[in-house]
């Protein structure tokens, strides 16, 4: 968990819960927005711990190979989900849904979002215990932080919040590998200071990705998705290069 390249698009996170949509569409078809949001959550929950569980059986030596397991394992989720579409005639529904696109957001609709507010005070709450566990299991320990209750406290916010997000907007990928990133070459790893500035650098780089989506094929709308993709790939790119050169050394 101290791997800086874990994130819900790295960590299978986002997969998951497009899987969760997914089944929700094909067994309760007509059932409202809290349906689909109910089997995001889980599966959103779950995967996100099978892909900690790997971590920690499988141990790595180069901090590269987590996020690559993390995008296998998406990847593995993403094609069966895209099996179950093409058996259940769902693939174009599947698709509208799930590609990042304001256009998407109607009223009945954003109003989960609001559900987001709670665990985003919760993550404010416990941002110092986060960043002790972010430190490593015997230095938190140490301090008298239980390391496991902390990780799965931090696993169960950032999946559900994932989650709400793919149910309203469809995924954004590597938003949250790439902006908590920056934040913290400039401001540090003290979470507590930087979760405001992650928040504000988050806001703008999505309204200056769906502007530029508007732009670019004016009158027409690029996919925020899309956009976010282009760009999240480029600096997680940097990121990752910048990384590994400071890990080797």
């Amino acid at each position: 968990m101290q791997n800086k390249f874990v994130s819900p698009t790295t960590a299978g996170t986002m997969e998951w819960a497009k899987l969760g949509i997914l089944i929700s569409m094909i067994f309760f078809p007509q059932e409202n927005i809290i349906i689909k949001l109910i089997f995001a959550v889980i599966l959103s929950i779950g995967g996100t711990f099978l892909f900690v569980k790997l971590v920690q059986y499988i141990r790595f030596t180069d901090v590269i190979f987590i996020p690559l397991l993390g995008i296998m394992l998406g990847g593995i989720v993403s094609s069966l989900a895209t099996f179950l579409a093409l058996r259940t005639n769902t693939v174009q529904s599947v698709g509208n849904w799930l590609n990042g696109n304001f256009a998407i957001i109607t009223s009945g609709k954003y109003e989960i979002l609001y559900l987001s507010i709670p665990l985003l005070i919760l993550t404010y709450i416990f941002a110092n215990h986060f960043t002790i566990a972010g430190m490593g299991k015997d230095f938190s320990n140490n301090l008298g932080v239980n390391y496991e209750k902390i990780i799965n406290i931090g696993l169960f916010i950032t999946a559900t919040i994932t989650a709400l997000v793919v149910v309203t907007v469809g995924t954004l990928p590597f938003l949250g590998l790439i902006v908590p990133n920056i934040v913290s070459i400039f401001r540090g790893d003290h979470l507590k200071q930087a979760l405001p500035h992650t928040a504000m650098l988050g806001a703008v780089f999505v309204m200056f990705s769906d502007i530029i989506g508007r732009i670019v094929v004016y009158p027409y709308e690029i996919n925020i998705g899309l956009t976010i993709g282009v760009f999240g790939t480029i600096i997680f790119l940097i990121l990752l290069m910048k990384g590994r050169h400071n890990y080797a050394n």
